[in-house]
């Protein structure tokens, strides 16, 4: 009988891939978060530049390309006004490395890690392959984050708390005093606040702000990707940006595990940072229309959904029974519950699908809602 590690024993196969895996290859997918648009031509034609020209067959530099740097750089300048040195940047294999490097190097075993419930699922299992032990807060009414439950949920053993906005799966956007707020709270406390700001560009209602901005400890982590905003999910290019003691430490972890993100994808991600940037609008304006379309639908049904004002996800309360009619009526959808404990009683919907789609999708669930009731 093989002998597993302890922290691989308490982390399960997603919810999310669980779900889709099981509705089966005909059924209208509006369970996973990955956008239909194509990757931008420019960012394509970058990628096979590189190869051709021979520049993507070795190592680049552990941190990625100084140019890739220079270029992530220049967006946070541009759209976070934020003062980041090229230095204190790394490159990833996605957001979802820059997470997991990011825990690796600040969380001892047993140490804490706070984050919100329903949440991104890979909160919980990153701290749990980390060593440390989740520690999970409920979400308020609107289904954003309350920095005092935050600070609540903060003990001597706390090594990280995890900001989220716009969120998976809510699509709930934090507002500028929570984010100044939770700056406050990692500063006071000396405990990182790690921000992913993945879906910072798909925003509907409000703005969005990082609490990077409004650090002056240098306690704040902010983690991004190429995925979301520029529909690369392929490319699995995302950076992390820090203080320099913490990326040191956060490039220990890299360079052993990855040694540097995938050459093509950097320079294809240095052509999409610095490129025509229409496609990201196009794409924003494309969700929000698909997110009213979903709204109407749900609110037609009776189904009670706090308005999401970011992200491409809506989180609506369901009956009982609910999903797993949908589900078997050929629309995949995913459990709350998959988000966390407190995600119970609701369910995760995309839409980065078109609208016709989302109105046949709506028709099932119409159908399914009269079912459960």
């Amino acid at each position: 009988m093989p002998s597993f590690s302890h922290r691989v024993e308490q982390v399960s196969i997603s919810g999310i891939r669980e779900v889709f895996e099981a509705a089966g290859e005909d059924a209208i997918n509006l369970g996973l978060g990955q956008p239909d648009f194509p990757t931008p031509d420019h960012a394509r034609e970058a990628a096979v530049e590189a190869i051709r020209e021979g520049k993507a067959d070795a190592y680049t530099s552990n941190k990625g390309t100084e140019s890739l740097r220079e270029a992530i750089a220049e967006k946070h300048a541009r759209d976070n006004d934020l003062d980041v040195d090229p230095e204190d940047i790394i490159a990833t294999a996605g957001g979802s490395e820059a997470l997991h490097i990011a825990l690796e190097a600040h969380v001892d075993p047993g140490e804490e890690v706070v984050f919100p419930d329903p949440g991104f699922v890979s909160y919980e299992a990153l701290t749990h392959i980390a060593g440390g032990t989740p520690r999970p807060v409920p979400l308020r009414d609107d289904l954003t984050l309350d920095p005092a439950t935050v600070e609540e949920a903060i003990t001597d053993d706390t090594a990280a708390f995890v900001v989220n906005s716009p969120a998976n799966p809510t699509g709930a956007v934090q507002s500028t005093d929570d984010m100044r707020e939770f700056a406050r709270i990692a500063d006071e406390h000396d405990v990182l606040c790690l921000s992913d700001e993945v879906y910072e560009y798909q925003i509907f209602e409000g703005e969005h702000r990082s609490p990077a901005e409004f650090t002056d400890g240098g306690n704040v982590a902010v983690v991004n990707a190429c995925s979301k905003a520029y529909s690369m999910t392929g490319w699995r290019l995302g950076w992390i940006t820090a203080s320099t003691d913490r990326i040191e430490r956060m490039l220990r972890v890299h360079q052993y595990g990855q040694a540097c993100a995938s050459a093509p994808a950097q320079y294809a991600a240095e052509a999409a940072l610095t490129g025509p940037q229409d496609v990201v609008e196009e794409m924003r304006s494309a969700f929000e229309q698909r997110r009213d379309v979903l709204l109407d639908g749900l609110d037609s049904m009776g189904i009670d959904c706090p308005r999401p004002s970011g992200a491409f996800y809506a989180m609506p309360k369901v009956p009982d029974g609910w999903v797993d009619e949908v589900i078997d009526r050929g629309v995949v959808v995913v459990p709350g519950e998959a988000f966390g404990d407190h995600g119970e009683g609701y369910a995760r919907i995309s839409y980065a699908t078109d609208i016709e789609t989302i109105k046949e999708a709506l028709e099932i669930m119409a159908e399914a809602t009269e079912a459960v009731r």
